[in-house]
């Protein structure tokens, strides 16, 4: 068994056991909450900056999951630490159902590097949903920024931002990958 197949089974197999149930919450309460969330996620959840990632139509146990990682200062980003620090428990949970029920916006990508990540793309689908819609507490990908995911595997490769999954399937990737990955989610 190569290391691609190897990666497609592991990815399947964590997309069964790490999804968790969607979480009831009150999305007019999120929009709300939002309010502060718009001068870098944007309108609606869509960034108009490959700095910040879209929310739009994000997985909600993904956003729930996030948001908790960050108050409590496992994910260090200092802005978001902030951001995070006085939400309670129901503000994360509305805050995710708000964006989770927003309509996504497509980032785009470059059309040629685009064509070469599609073909590598099918290691990513397992657990990120078969159209990289995400998948419970896996992430979308399909219309993020390119930028801005190709930021987050390097992270993920280089062990600044933790998962699992993530850094043993980014252990064997190039940063042409990365780009080339990148630039077909952002196009979905």
């Amino acid at each position: 068994m190569n290391s691609l197949q190897q990666s497609l089974i592991l990815s399947s197999l964590l997309a069964v056991f790490f999804t968790l149930p969607v979480l009831a919450a009150d999305s007019a309460a999120g929009e709300q909450k939002a309010s502060s969330c718009v001068s870098c996620h944007g309108q609606n959840g869509n960034s108009s900056s490959a700095q910040w990632p879209n929310l739009a139509a994000q997985q909600p146990t993904y956003l729930v999951n996030q948001l908790k990682t960050f108050k409590a200062g496992d994910r260090i980003n200092i802005m978001m630490q902030s951001m995070t620090a006085n939400l309670s428990n129901e503000d994360i949970n509305n805050l995710a159902a708000y964006f989770s029920s927003q309509k996504p916006a497509k980032a785009g990508g470059d059309p040629a590097l685009a064509k070469a990540g599609e073909a590598k793309a099918a290691m990513c689908l397992g657990c990120h949903g078969s159209t990289a819609q995400g998948n419970g507490q896996f992430p979308r990908l399909a219309g993020q920024h390119p930028e801005y995911l190709e930021q987050q595997l390097k992270a993920f490769k280089e062990g600044s931002r933790k998962g699992g999954p993530m850094q043993a399937i980014t252990a064997n990737l190039s940063e042409a990958d990365f780009k080339a990955l990148a630039a077909y989610f952002g196009s979905l």
